[in-house]
Formats: structure tokens, C-alpha cells, sequence
């Protein structure tokens, strides 16, 4: 039987550095906003299949950028492993790809094209090294991903198709500890209105005030936050309801029509998010009434709660993998921001693993990712895969 040491020595050596940073430049180079992810998607697509990979072009219901959806087989029974990433990203202005120092910058070099050009090494190395023992290996890659341009359809298209491995990983720029649990996240906006067209304050009709109202709705709002206090976990934090903005008039002296207000909703994997979703428009609607205005309210879904079966044999070949590369075990923690492992998670019940290269500027113009991490997390894919998906480990 062969050790993990043997495995991880092999990998390592087969990991090929300047082939791993040109695939992240190749990458990065092409601009892919959210919702127009289509160029990058088919330059992975020509990328993979000149190597001599059979990929698949899924448009669940986005057909403008089809996810890129690649498997390579062992020939011998086993489960499958996932590799999934998003290729579009936020909108700001573009920056192309550099090499600076330790480090690529660019657009999306953090978040997550240095991820995926990691997974999309780690495929490379177990097809070269032919050390997949069983089972077999699906990359996916798709846009759709960053609200509040998309909010992961195209994902949830392709989960909700059957097309997801036994178990995924996700290269997002977490990187020193292993989440086991998150919190589910919705945006909201409402509107409180009154029948009659805004005027002067001087000539205000006999109607409600949706200034009053919305003050009267912060205030049930900020009480329904305290309620929230007491849903709490160690490490993913508590259930919340937060403010962001509100607005009403447009000018001083103005009796307004419409107060508005913006914010988010979160909450622990033990809430269904259907009934945080009645409760939420229950809480609204009875304030409105009270004050006697109209009220419309969007409750946008994000991403559902998250948690992760730590007895999953996918769970203990990452830790041996990461432990084997690190040279330490790997803590647990609580994911601080919701990716796709959240929908693997409830809509298949898939075990999810975020795991990326060290990164930093996020949904910024300066985002950055380091090339040795970028090596290292190929190398543990790798080495992941081959501990999970081998007939007989």
C-alpha cells in the first residue's frame, strides 16, 4: 500500500509551476463580469480539450455562458470527486493580469480564477501521474456566482440536474482552517407607501406618514435582532437582521411618497429558510398595518445555511492531505461568507470543502494570490482525490 508521504512526494514533484501560472494568467486576462462569463468559459473550454480532456457545455438556464463542466476517469470503480468554481466576477473595472513579486494580480486573481487554475492543475497532475486508483474527477466552472449580479441559478441549475460529484472542493480563498458550519444569508429591500403623490410639506393630505412608519419598522427590526441573539453557535455567530440604508423624499421640505430600506437577514443551519422568510414579511407586514401604509418587500435568497459531515471520508482525506503538505493538522472554523458549498450542501446533500490558495482584495481593483499557495493547493486536490476516490485506500 502506498503511503500518503509517497503520494504527496510524487504529486509535488508532478505539479508544474509555470504551467500553473499561465493557466491563472490566461485566465485572469480574459474580463468576465458577472453574467458575461462567456469568453472566459470558452477559453477554459479550448484549454481543456487541446489537453486532450472531454468537456461538456451545460447552459443551465444561462445560455450566454454555458458552464464548462470536464471529467477524467480511472477506469476502475470509485467515487467522484468534484472540483467547482466560479469564473465570473465582481463588477468593477477591469485590471489585467501581473506578476508582482510572490504574488499574480488582476481581476478575479483572488476570487477565484488563482483557485481554479489550481484545481485545473491538480487534474492535469492525476491524469499525468496516473495515481487515481478508482473513481473519478469533475471540474465544473460557471458564472452566476457574485450577487447582486447573480445569485448562484446556474449552480443550483446544474446541482438540481444531478450533475455533482460524491463530494466537492472549492478553491475560494480560505485558507487556514477548514469550515464545518455557516450561516445561511438573504439581502432584503422594503418599500412603505402612502396612496398619494409626494408635495409640499406645507400641503400634506390626510395620510400616513411613511417616515413615522419606517421609523416604527427600524425599531421592530432592531428588536427583532436582539430576539435573534439568543440562536447562536461558538463559531458561526449568531442569526441576525441588519439595516444597511434607508431613504425617503428627495428634497427637504418634501411630504414624501415611499420610504425605503435595505439590508440582510442571516441565520444558523437549524432555521429552514422558508420560515425565516414568513417570519420576516410577518414582521413587516404587521408594522405596516399598524401605521397604515402599503408595503412591498424582496426577499432575496443568497445562499441557504451551511454545515459539513466532519465523519465524511472526503473530510478525513483533505485533513491528511493538507496535514501531509503543511506539516500541521488543519483547525476547524465557521465559514464567514456563504459560497457554493452552501447549495452543494442543501440542495444534495454533497460534503463541501472550501479550500483556495492565500489570496487577499476581494471584490477590490487590488486582488492578489500567491503562486507557491497556488502549487500547494494543486498539489493537495491531488493528493485529496487520490485518498478519496481510490478503490482501496
Amino acid at each position: 500500500m502506498v503511503s500518503i508521504a509517497e503520494r504527496w512526494e510524487r504529486i509535488q514533484k508532478a505539479v508544474n509551476r509555470d504551467r500553473l501560472i499561465e493557466t491563472a494568467r490566461q485566465l485572469i486576462a480574459v474580463p468576465s463580469p458577472t453574467g458575461s462569463a462567456g469568453e472566459v468559459s470558452d477559453l477554459l473550454t479550448e484549454m481543456l480539450r487541446n489537453e486532450g480532456f472531454a468537456v461538456d457545455r451545460l447552459a443551465a438556464g444561462h445560455s450566454r455562458a454555458p458552464a464548462v463542466v470536464a471529467r477524467w476517469e480511472s477506469g476502475r470503480p470509485g467515487p467522484s470527486l468534484q472540483f467547482n468554481g466560479h469564473l465570473d466576477t465582481v463588477h468593477l473595472p477591469f485590471v489585467p493580469p501581473k506578476i508582482v513579486g510572490p504574488n499574480i494580480t488582476g481581476s478575479g486573481a483572488a476570487d477565484m480564477k488563482g483557485g481554479i487554475a489550481a484545481m485545473i492543475e491538480a487534474l492535469r497532475v492525476l491524469r499525468e501521474t496516473e495515481m487515481l486508483e478508482g473513481g473519478s474527477i469533475l471540474l465544473t466552472a460557471h458564472d452566476l456566482h457574485e450577487a447582486p449580479w447573480g445569485f448562484g441559478e446556474q449552480l443550483d441549475a446544474m446541482i438540481r440536474a444531478g450533475v455533482h460529484g460524491d463530494a466537492v472542493l472549492i478553491p475560494e480563498p480560505l485558507t487556514d482552517y477548514l469550515p464545518r458550519i455557516g450561516r445561511g444569508s438573504a439581502t432584503w429591500r422594503i418599500e412603505l407607501k402612502r396612496s398619494g403623490a409626494p408635495v409640499h410639506e406645507v400641503m400634506r393630505p390626510e395620510e400616513p406618514d411613511v417616515i413615522s412608519a419606517g421609523a416604527a419598522l427600524v425599531q421592530r427590526l432592531h428588536q427583532l435582532d436582539r430576539e435573534l441573539a439568543s440562536h447562536a453557535h461558538a463559531e458561526a455567530g449568531r442569526a441576525s437582521v441588519f439595516i444597511g440604508q434607508i431613504h425617503a423624499g428627495e428634497i427637504y421640505n418634501q411630504y414624501p411618497q415611499i420610504c425605503w430600506m435595505e439590508g440582510t437577514r442571516r441565520w444558523l443551519p437549524q432555521s429552514n429558510v422558508r420560515d425565516v422568510e414568513n417570519d420576516f414579511r410577518r414582521v413587516v407586514g404587521q408594522v405596516a398595518a399598524e401605521n397604515g401604509v402599503g408595503c412591498e418587500i424582496r426577499f432575496q435568497l443568497i445562499r441557504d445555511a451551511f454545515w459539513l459531515d466532519e465523519q465524511h471520508p472526503v473530510v478525513g482525506a483533505f485533513r491528511r492531505s493538507f496535514e501531509i503538505a503543511s506539516g500541521r493538522p488543519i483547525p476547524w472554523g465557521a465559514k464567514p461568507f456563504v459560497d457554493d458549498g452552501n447549495s452543494f450542501c442543501r440542495l444534495a446533500g454533497v460534503a463541501a470543502i472550501t479550500h483556495g490558495p492565500r489570496a487577499g482584495g476581494q471584490h477590490t481593483i487590488h486582488e492578489w494570490v500567491s503562486i507557491d499557495d497556488m502549487v500547494r493547493v494543486a498539489a493537495v486536490y491531488a493528493v485529496t482525490a487520490i485518498e478519496f476516490c481510490s478503490a482501496n485506500p
